[in-house]
């Protein structure tokens, strides 16, 4: 950026009216505990004679000012400086978000005394990992030649975005695209190269995170197939030697069990035992649920939704008062009621989340739609859920490491993009690698490449253009030969379990087929509303709600107590779900003794009982752990759950072959003694069928079910099933678990997969035009700094950390200052109180010089031409323009001139609303 041009200019005349006021603030930083602050401040009075020529702010200028860019060679770190640079330390000063003063030379990664980052530590700078990423990374500076338009927004001088933002996709386009302009400018020989480097640099991301997440995903299934055996006892060969690898062929004396080291003391062989495994199931789920929660979250009320509803898994969260109340516009942010405990009236009790909780995949989805949530793809997050997620599992609950694996690649993704300077400066070319890594993950859960291909094109990507597509492919399959390479399950297959069925299905079992894909639906859409209820009744409880780790003990104990005694349920969830969907092999050795292999009708009716009984206690368990504070899936114990039922429908039609032997219809079926009926085909059917029900997913999970199987035969039975539950389950229940966990979490996510139908105009979304909420330069170009900062401590209030302040000169709109910009221009002011920022281009006849920018011109940030829309618009335009565009905010128009702007966060509670009129209709 170049300097402006200073000599002795036709001064303006302005009538000082001094005046100022001193403010005082002062904030009681609980997160934080740190000390009160006090500010003064001197705001002029915006009284002025305006004369021929425009208000300069040069005329009230410093003798030596401050510039945006100090020279490096001093060693002062500037905003060109790395994100992860060992001397990221702007000089940039952030106000409370409560209205307490601001503090000078804070890094803008500590932007709020009560955010995230005073509790998670997000700043990157100074850490080892930091300075050894920044040493191997390529850390290429800006191009200049960005012009007029847009691309005056610099990339250089762009804020890190806030928690709880939206992503800026419109300007992170356009400055890559700017950046790959300026780069291919360069014709000489190193030029060429940095090109062809620059474009390799998505493959090299692809490959590395491939090969990441399968090692991690290694290291995950060793570890916890290890650990949930110490439940059961040890081997006398080694501590780290499971059951499987101790006895490869059966029981042995090696393998110890609990009773037998014990002596049967103190209760006995068989109740030692038992009380063995309870304890350990306990301590285990324990241990993982401390180890989550030190991933815990606060997000403070100035971050809160407020267009949203109220978090059910925030503690005590309130609702705060709608932002476009007309009664509370004017307070100011300084000037508000503070009770006698130094907090104030008017916020809400903090929203919490823990970031290695659950599986992460609704969370990804949300922050692949461009929503922004600090800390939840950093490494400490990446290396708590992974062993979090070891002992999890390793406890035997009722859930699974599939979904995890999501979050863990995703992470992986996140924290490579910091390699290069491309991705971890654009959070839209960010998001490419994070599609291709959330897919790696379910390549490497499943064993299937091509399923992570289209469950990233399916569920958790918000845009996939082709490029997104090779490259994400490119990535699964990476991950899937180094996970054939280390050979997890000591099989040589990269699937967690391979079946193969080798008859071929009849023309009467298309009926069984259907009867199954409804039942799985059908049970997948009560799961759903079987977690909301538990969510909204149990959870709901105050001292549930205020200690997590009572939940995890309680469910913990209780697996323990009904788990243990049934042979079914006490299998770790991908083993069951093996010997649930594998045919009848005497020659397969993974085969567990469970009886699900009858060759006599009287036989089926005993293995009907203990299936049923199984299904009621894994379905209950599954129901309950669900949400619970420690790292856990839904895919495989969904399907575990649709496996118990689905077997249990084939050894039915099995048992009625067999007593019908006579009957034509089954032709040569019957011929055989236990019939053509292979009830672990059904056993696997409907366990998609469920998952299915469960979240949603088609095309993908079809995919999954042909790799685990192998089979072309099975191909049709599988998609008429998942077709068909599909069907039932959108029929009993409209949100999948995703996005009832959305829902629940109250995240702004746009679905762009389903569009309501619109029942109101564009006018009954929009507020009222405040003089609060927009910068009003008709009378002069210049804004005293007072007047900006409290607008913009109006907007923080409101939760628009990612809004924007409208430029209006006569009613015409000329411009809008973004919310994150306007922040750092305002703070690299050094006397607030008496400048006066130039928020309009001006004609001038400076032609001084003194090398350095005028820091009170804030032209260079503002948007010359935001989008904006006639306020007579059609609803359906004004979807697209947010879905498509990746829109923060839409300006809107009424006969040319300005009538207000609708936030993305307020048009999403605009169709969560429409949503919930359908739903109940």
């Amino acid at each position: 950026m170049t300097g402006r041009r200073h000599t002795p200019r036709l001064r303006d005349v302005f009538r000082d009216a001094s005046g100022g006021t001193d403010t005082d603030s002062n904030n009681n930083n609980s997160n934080n505990n740190s000390n009160n602050n006090n500010e003064e401040s001197n705001q002029p009075s915006q009284s002025s004679q305006y004369l021929s020529l425009p208000s300069s702010p040069t005329s009230f200028r410093r003798p030596r000012i401050m510039s945006r860019r100090p020279s490096n060679s001093e060693g002062v770190p500037d905003e060109r400086t790395s994100l992860l640079g060992a001397n990221r330390t702007s000089r940039i000063r952030i106000a409370s978000a409560h209205g307490s003063p601001r503090v000078p030379h804070l890094s803008r990664n500590q932007s709020y005394a009560d955010s995230v980052k005073s509790h998670r530590h997000h700043s990157r700078a100074n850490s080892w990992g930091s300075r050894l990423i920044q040493a191997l990374g390529d850390r290429q500076e800006s191009y200049g030649g960005i012009a007029d338009s847009k691309s005056s927004l610099y990339p250089d001088d762009r804020v890190w975005y806030d928690q709880f933002t939206s992503t800026d996709w419109v300007h992170d386009s356009i400055a890559d695209a700017y950046r790959v302009k300026a780069l291919r400018q360069r014709k000489d020989f190193w030029g060429r190269v940095y090109v062809l480097f620059d474009g390799a640099q998505g493959w090299i991301l692809s490959a590395l995170v491939g090969f990441i997440v399968a090692v991690l995903a290694y290291a995950v299934n060793v570890s916890e197939a290890t650990v949930f055996d110490f439940k059961d006892g040890y081997c006398q060969k080694g501590w780290l030697i499971n059951e499987k690898r101790c006895c490869p062929h059966g029981p042995c004396v090696d393998w110890r069990d609990w009773g037998e080291v014990l002596n049967g003391w103190p209760f006995g062989k068989d109740w030692t035992e038992w009380f063995v495994y309870i304890v350990m199931v306990i301590a285990l789920a324990v241990a993982s649920c401390l180890m989550t929660l030190t991933t815990k979250t606060v997000v403070p009320s100035a971050y809160r939704l407020t267009t949203l509803d109220e978090n059910l898994a925030a503690e005590n969260a309130a609702h705060m008062g709608d932002h476009d109340n007309d009664d509370g516009a004017n307070i100011s942010p300084r000037h508000s009621c503070v009770d006698g405990q130094g907090s104030s009236s008017a916020e809400s009790a903090p929203m919490i989340y823990y970031s290695a909780a659950g599986s992460g995949v609704a969370e990804v989805r949300v922050i692949l739609s461009g929503f922004v949530l600090h800390g939840f793809l950093g490494l400490k997050t990446l290396l708590i859920k992974s062993l979090g997620l070891i002992l999890s599992v390793a406890s035997g609950l009722s859930l699974g490491k599939e979904g995890p694996y999501v979050h863990i690649a995703t992470c992986v993704g996140n924290i490579a993009c910091r390699l290069f300077s491309k991705y971890d400066r654009n959070d839209a070319k960010r998001r490419e690698v994070l599609s291709a890594a959330a897919a790696a993950g379910v390549a490497v859960a499943f064993g299937a490449p091509l399923g992570g291909v289209l469950f990233g094109l399916e569920e958790v990507a918000y845009f996939f253009p082709a490029k997104t597509l090779f490259r994400t492919f490119f990535c699964c399959i990476t991950a899937a030969l180094t996970l054939k390479f280390l050979n997890p399950y000591g099989t040589h297959k990269i699937v967690m379990f391979q079946v193969r069925y080798l008859v071929d299905w009849e023309y009467f079992e298309i009926g069984s087929f259907i009867l199954v894909g409804v039942l799985g639906g059908a049970a997948g859409a009560l799961f759903i509303k079987a977690s909301r209820r538990w969510a909204k009744t149990f959870r709901r409880i105050p001292v549930i709600k205020s200690y997590p780790l009572l939940e995890v003990v309680l469910v913990a104990f209780v697996t323990g107590l009904i788990g243990y005694w049934n042979v079914f349920t006490k299998l770790p969830v991908a083993k069951l779900l093996y010997n649930l969907a594998a045919p009848c092999d005497d020659r397969d050795n993974n085969l567990e003794d469970l009886g699900l292999c009858p060759e006599r009708a009287e036989d089926i009716p005993p293995v009907l009982r203990d299936l049923l009984t199984a299904f009621l206690i894994k379905g209950f368990l599954t129901i309950i752990t669900f949400g619970i504070k420690v790292p856990a899936g839904i895919y495989v114990p969904s399907m575990v759950v649709g496996g118990l039922m689905g077997r249990t429908i084939g050894h039915v039609v099995q048992w009625w072959v067999m007593a019908t032997r006579e009957w034509p219809v089954w032709g040569t079926c019957s011929a055989t003694s236990a019939t053509c009926i292979q009830p672990g085909v059904y056993g696997l059917i409907a366990a998609g069928s469920t998952m299915c029900g469960v979240t949603r997913l088609s095309v993908t999970l079809a995919v999954i079910l042909f790799e685990l199987t192998g089979s072309l035969d099975y191909v049709l039975p599988f998609s008429l099933a998942i077709l068909v539950a599909k069907w039932v389950a959108d029929a009993i229940e409209p949100l999948s678990i995703y996005d009832l966990l959305t829902e629940m979490n109250s995240y702004p996510f746009l679905n762009n997969k389903h569009k309501p139908v619109f029942t109101s105009e564009l006018a009954d979304i929009v507020p009222r035009v405040r003089k609060e909420r927009i910068i009003d330069i008709s009378t002069s170009p210049v804004v005293p700094a007072m007047s900006l900062r409290t607008k913009l401590e109006l907007l923080h209030r409101a939760g628009e950390l990612d809004g924007g302040l409208p430029i209006v000169r006569h009613g015409i709109l000329v411009g809008l200052i973004p919310a994150p910009d306007l922040e750092y221009a305002l703070d690299n002011l050094q006397d607030e109180g008496s400048s006066l920022c130039l928020m309009a281009s001006v004609p001038t006849i400076d032609d001084s010089d003194d090398g350095m920018p005028d820091p009170t011109d804030f032209t260079p940030y503002i948007d010359p031409a935001p989008v904006a829309l006639d306020i007579r618009s059609p609803m359906d335009l004004v979807y697209e323009c947010f879905v498509k565009l990746g829109l923060r905010y839409i300006c809107i128009l009424r006969d040319g001139k300005y009538a207000g702007m609708t936030h993305k966060k307020t048009f999403v509670k605009y169709m969560r609303e429409l949503e919930e009129k359908e739903g109940h209709m």
